[in-house]
């Protein structure tokens, strides 16, 4: 992270002595003051986490939050309405957004509380492997009873990505389910397989014509504007990055009317060059490191759960990011580095309960 942080400060200082045009000052100091934002999110999760059940504790709430975030999403999905007029009714708040939401063919596409659709199931696909996780160990307790109820958040983001008419959130959900099976009983990957099956059989009968809307997505890809504008992305790259390879243009200098790319690692790559992406690419990696030693240091049957499912997390959000500009919406973004907070507290603190055992042993 403090690698990513000084490649930031070093290609905003070069953007601004080589000079900007006016209206991309602006958004480069605002990109300055987001990430000053997730480095704040990030080591308030890496360091405000003493004990693995303040780590539980905080996960069972993501888990909750997902799970509300899904239920709204489904009520916006079948009432095609963003419901969120009351916001404006709480005092010093204000809601802007439009009453309806947007469409695809004739299906509504949620975004729960986020700006975007694409937003909106990242976040969902993001903390799946938790709820997963959440399910099979009672809400990260050490108990032997399996309640139901930890199994609704599951049940409620697999819905609302099968019925978001989204690629990124049919791939998501994909992976994020993939990644979860290391951290299953072979019971309980039956469970999410059969479970998968019929919510794909149910959601055909219920809700007529999605299964070949979501099918038309992947089969008729090539010729859709949105694949083909990824797709010629790439070739545009050498281009936008031959003034500054190694450092980019800047953090948030590359603005739209330059060119969508619609793939946040490619964004990553002109805004901060080959140095931003490998510090990028290394915190993505750090932390799924340091989540699974983890899980294979401890005992503790919630941490071995906890860990694995921060690395399926992880892992999901990676692969996310290739298909949407995420350092663009905060709540994608706020999740990584959230996430990637309690990797690393997680590992501090099983690592100072490995040291204490075996000191302990040492004793004796």
């Amino acid at each position: 992270m403090t690698a990513f942080v000084i490649v930031a400060l070093a290609s905003f200082a070069q953007a601004m002595l080589r000079g900007q045009p006016a209206d991309q000052v602006s958004p480069a100091m605002s990109a300055m003051v987001r990430l000053a934002s997730w480095t704040g999110v990030f080591l308030v999760g890496l360091d405000g986490i003493g004990r693995t059940s303040d780590a539980a504790r905080l996960l069972r709430r993501l888990v909750l939050s997902s799970a509300l975030l899904s239920t709204l999403g489904l009520l916006q999905f079948v009432m095609r309405r963003s419901l969120l007029d009351w916001v404006g009714f709480i005092p010093g708040l204000t809601y802007e957004a439009e009453e309806s939401v947007a469409l695809r063919g004739m299906f509504a596409r949620a975004t729960g509380t986020a700006t975007h659709p694409l937003e909106f199931g990242a976040v969902v696909v993001g903390t799946l492997p938790l709820c997963i996780a959440a399910a099979m160990s009672n809400g990260f307790r050490n108990s032997e009873k399996r309640l139901v109820r930890w199994w609704l958040p599951v049940a409620a983001s697999v819905a609302v990505c099968l019925v978001s008419v989204s690629r990124s959130a049919i791939i998501g959900l994909a992976v994020a389910m993939l990644s979860s099976l290391p951290n299953m009983t072979r019971r309980a990957r039956y469970v999410l397989v059969v479970g998968a099956v019929v919510s794909v059989g149910v959601v055909s009968v219920a809700v007529p014509g999605m299964f070949s809307t979501v099918v038309s997505l992947f089969v008729g890809a090539t010729d859709d504007p949105s694949t083909r504008s990824r797709a010629d992305a790439l070739s545009r790259v050498p281009e936008f990055l031959s003034a500054s390879p190694v450092l980019g243009a800047g953090l948030g200098t590359f603005l739209p009317r330059y060119y969508i790319f619609d793939n946040q690692w490619v964004l990553t790559l002109v805004d901060l060059g080959v140095a931003g992406t490998l510090a990028l690419a290394a915190i993505f990696i750090t932390s799924g490191w340091s989540a699974l030693k983890a899980s294979r240091s401890s005992a503790d049957h919630c941490t071995v759960k906890m860990g694995r499912s921060l690395v399926a997390s992880v892992f999901t959000l990676a692969v996310l990011y290739m298909f949407f500009d995420a350092f663009a919406f905060p709540m994608s973004v706020g999740v990584l580095f959230l996430l990637s907070g309690l990797c690393g507290a997680l590992h501090r603190v099983t690592a100072k309960r490995v040291v204490a055992r075996h000191a302990l042993r040492g004793t004796e």
